[in-house]
């Protein structure tokens, strides 16, 4: 690959990952993302928030190991303990009770 190619799919993945991250924890918190629009119907049952969480907790998880299998870091957008979490690939409860660092609950 040329010099230029390997910063494109560097920040391909960079973009990748901070969208999957963000889709993720608005996922957490509840909020509104694309899967909402895909199942609209869906937001009144209360396994729709479940299964919202899996959708973007694996979404995280694939491209982060893409990422990882191109060589690419993609850990420099989250803290210590959340690329623990994502190398623990388990979305558990303790995960969702502490992602967010202490400072930002």
């Amino acid at each position: 690959m040329s010099i230029q190619m390997d910063q494109e799919v560097t920040n391909y993945f960079r973009e990748r990952i901070e969208k999957a991250k963000v889709t993720f924890e608005r996922a957490v918190d509840c909020k509104h993302t694309e899967f909402d629009d895909l199942y609209p119907y869906m937001s009144e049952h209360p396994q729709f928030f479940w299964y919202k969480r899996y959708v973007a907790w694996q979404e995280l998880l694939t491209v982060s190991q893409m990422a990882g299998e191109l060589g690419l870091d993609w850990t420099p957008q989250f803290t210590a303990q959340q690329v623990e979490f994502v190398k623990d690939k388990v979305l558990e409860a303790k995960v969702l009770d502490n992602w967010y660092p202490e400072q930002d609950k």
